[in-house]
């Protein structure tokens, strides 16, 4: 068997243990574990289709808390509760608070793939992330949130300009070439963590420069395209109007 050819055993597995889970649970969790860059995640699917709530995404704990929480709030939903958003719920994380936001559908096609699939590929139902505090009991976007945490989970409320688990202010490679104008083609992230942005696959050291990654995303929104490129990875596109291909750097 080939590599498309379990591709695609993989998801007709994957896509029939979906349709079984809601039929006789109510709704799938979907777990997916961190890949050494970016966390780990989990979601519901068929929680809108079984009950009319809004399915629910988790970010960056272990797998084994993000099952559980799905699970209990999966069980209070099949009671009959409705959860709101900017309303703490102190009881289902070890007397930590958990708060939910409503996922701005931007976000969609990046993590809730096998639920928009469930959904006829319309992608058009509701979705809360539900959000966990740092051992302070302060959320993300609180003042003096754990810093060592700040990219576990994005907020997927905001932040559809730049998707980046980075800093926007984060200092990246590039050319003078790219910088007159010409469009990034080529992007790698190292293996050390720097990322690099090309018009020319081979860049000329001389003409290196320092810039700021919010600079470079937005004059080319599609960079946003590739940002779960992991280290040692990168991507290419012929042009501006054709999609990234992805591979791993074996030289570096």
């Amino acid at each position: 068997m080939n590599e498309q050819e379990e591709h695609i055993n993989h998801n007709e597995k994957a896509e029939k243990r979906i349709v079984e889970d809601v039929e006789k649970y109510g709704f799938h969790k979907a777990l997916l574990l961190d890949d050494g860059y970016l966390p780990a995640f989990a979601y519901s699917i068929g929680l809108y289709k079984t009950y009319q709530h809004p399915e629910i995404i988790i970010f960056g704990l272990s797998t084994d808390i993000m099952s559980y929480l799905l699970d209990k709030v999966g069980e209070e939903i099949n009671k009959g509760v409705k959860f709101s958003t900017r309303i703490d719920y102190d009881e289902y994380l070890a007397n930590y608070p958990i708060r939910f936001i409503e996922v701005d559908k931007e976000h969609y096609h990046d993590y809730l793939g096998y639920c928009g699939w469930f959904y006829d590929n319309t992608f058009d139902f509701p979705t809360y992330q539900l959000v966990w505090t740092d051992k302070e009991r302060k959320y993300p976007w609180d003042k003096n949130f754990n810093e060592n945490w700040k990219f576990k989970q994005p907020l997927l409320d905001r932040n559809v300009d730049f998707k980046f688990y980075e800093e926007r202010n984060l200092g990246v490679f590039t050319t003078q070439k790219t910088l007159e104008g010409n469009p990034i083609l080529w992007v790698y992230h190292n293996k050390d963590g720097a990322w690099q942005f090309h018009s020319e696959e081979y860049s000329e050291v001389e003409n290196a420069k320092v810039v700021c990654l919010e600079d470079l995303v937005k004059k080319d929104q599609s960079l946003n395209e590739v940002y779960y490129l992991n280290y040692g990875q990168y991507a290419i596109r012929k042009d501006v109007n054709s999609k990234w291909e992805i591979f791993n750097d074996e030289e570096e």
